[in-house]
Order: C-alpha cells, then structure tokens, then sequence
C-alpha cells in the first residue's frame, strides 16, 4: 500500500545559495529532485539507499557539502518518496529473484541509468556522486555504465554484490526482512527498533530526533512493495567486482567498522576493487551517519573533488579525473587491507 503527499515547486534561500524542489522527467519516470547550494557550484549528486527519501539525508551533510561550494542534488529514487512508484509490478518474491537478473521487476543498473538521465536532464555534463548503501550500489554502477558522467565516486557504507563480502548480521538481516508495518505508529515503532539494530553504537542516539524523521518520511511517503522492488534489484543484479576493477576515476571509499548490515569487508572489497581508490573506516561507526562524523566525511569529499578537479580541469567536462598518487591515506583512521 502507497501513500504519497503531493509536494510543490519551490524556490527559495538555502545558506549561501538557493533550494528548488521539483519534478525531472526521465523517460517514463518523474523524479522529485531537490537541488541545493550556489548556482555555479561544483556539481554533485546524492544517491540514497534501499527505501530512503531525498528528505533522509542529514542537514548536517547536505549544509556542510553547500558551504564547501557544491551544488548539491539530491533525490527520491523511483519507487521512493514522490517520485514514480511502479505499482504495476506488484510485490516481488524476493527468494525467486535472488541472483536471477531476469526475474527482477528491475535492476540496479536501471536505477543507475535513472541517476544518469537525471543529470542529464539538470544540464550537468558531469557530477562528483556520493552514494550510500544501495545508493552506494548504484553508484557504482552508474560509474561503470556511464562513466563519463562522474568526476569522482565516494561509496560509503557498501559493497560490490559478491555475496563473499558485506553481509549483514543475523540480527540486522531480521531488521530488513521483518513483516511491512500495520500502520503509522507501528511504522515509526520500527523504524526505531531498526536504528538500535543498525546504528551507530559508538555514538549518540537521538531517540525523538528519529521518531520525529520516521514520522515526516511515513506522511511524506510510505510503499512496502517499493521498497521489496528495490531490495529485489539489490539481490537480483551481479557482482560489480570485475567492472570495478576497470575504473579510471578517484573513488573515496567510506565505512563503519561497527557496520551490522552491510558488513566492513564489502567496504574494503569496494576498495580492492577499483584501482588506486582510498578508504577510510570509522570504529564505532554502523549503519548510519553519525553527526559528530560528519565534518570529516564532507572534508573528505571535499578533497576527493578537488583531486579530480585539478586532473578534469573543470567537473563538467574533459576526460574521466583518474586515481592520484594519494592513494590511501595512513592517518590511522584509513585502512587498506582487505
């Protein structure tokens, strides 16, 4: 069951430049996107993972990548928020689908070529993308299928699809397969019993901060199937390991060392993978975004960006910005071992 409230065009101040929340057509799909930060801002897109809505990014994130000078776009992904939900596809079975591409409503690549049309449509030659868990996925997949279209890719709290790497805990696997809520109480009831699976146990939890974000987000928009559609599209698409390994473009890979539902070792696959990439793991770190983690996670963005800047010349156009000789840093927070 679905139920979406509409949301209209508007334009108005955001910090130190401007915020418009629209609607983008992408083939058959319309989009809610949201784009923020000074017009001639370096461009940079926000992908967000299974379920989650434009509005599920952290302020903290959004306003310290704005005040770094990007031109931040952030979005709902189709079956998500109020963007196109496929209704007609129905429920998956996600038992059948898994490791079957042919039997998935979609794709992980579709929603990467989404991604890509979405940019396209914005005017953006090219973008830095920041993904997080599926959104970290698809990332990944909008690198390999159009990667003329990035600058840089930051994957954080991910994996690469080898089912060898990223696993969740028993515990946390029960959190994304348990039965689809009643209700709005009984959604936002789970929602926090989900957090005190998959947070962060390193750092603070705000109780009535989160009940508060699952109370927004269940008005805002609320689809079970979508969600199953789109965790089918996690468990139905390939391994990326052999594609990652032909990137040409600096990748930042970011993950919590206390991550109980896509487990650090799919972090440093990611990273083996792709050549010359950085990763840097935060102990006490799950599956979230810490606050007090924030400001590092937007420093190094930020210097991701520049690297590939200063071998692109500019983040819309000329070739892909391949890996520097930074490689991976050794400031004792970084890791490099698989």
């Amino acid at each position: 069951m679905r139920d979406d409230t509409e949301e209209s065009a508007r334009v108005g101040p955001a910090g130190p430049g401007h915020v418009t929340t629209t609607s983008v057509q992408v083939g058959e799909l319309s989009l809610c996107v949201e784009v923020l930060g000074p017009p001639a801002g370096r461009p940079l897109l926000l992908v967000h993972g299974l379920g989650a809505q434009l509005v599920d990014w952290p302020d903290e994130l959004v306003d310290g990548l704005v005040a770094a000078g990007f031109r931040v776009v952030r979005f709902d992904n189709r079956d998500a928020g109020l963007s196109t939900h496929l209704d007609a596809l129905g429920m998956p079975d996600l038992v059948r689908d898994a490791g079957h591409p042919d039997r998935a409503p979609y794709l992980l690549a579709d929603l990467a070529d989404d991604a890509a049309g979405l940019l396209g449509a914005l005017g953006f030659g090219r973008a830095h993308v920041v993904g997080v868990s599926m959104g970290g996925m698809i990332a990944q997949e909008l690198a390999i299928r159009h990667p003329d279209a990035l600058s840089s890719l930051c994957s954080i709290m991910s994996t690469t699809g080898d089912p060898a790497v990223g696993q969740p805990s028993a515990e946390a696997l029960a959190v994304l397969l348990r039965a689809a809520p009643a209700g709005r109480d009984e959604a936002i009831e789970q929602s926090i019993a989900g957090n005190l699976v998959t947070g962060s146990p390193g750092f603070p939890f705000d109780e009535a901060a989160a009940r508060a974000k699952a109370a927004a987000r269940y008005d805002r928009s609320h689809d079970t199937a979508g969600v199953a559609r789109q965790l089918a599209a996690i468990v139905a698409s390939p391994d990326r390991t052999p594609a990652l390994r032909g990137l040409k473009l600096p990748v930042l890979v970011v993950h919590g060392e206390a991550d109980p539902l896509v487990a650090v070792s799919g972090g440093r696959a990611t990273a083996a993978a792709v050549p010359g990439a950085e990763i840097v793991t935060f102990p006490g770190m799950g599956h979230d975004l810490p606050a007090a983690l924030i400001p590092e996670i937007v420093t190094r963005i930020t210097r991701l960006a520049d690297r590939a800047d200063r071998v692109d010349g500019s983040s819309e156009t000329g070739a892909p910005g391949r890996p520097g000789d930074e490689g991976r840093a050794g400031d004792g927070e970084d890791d490099n071992e698989d």
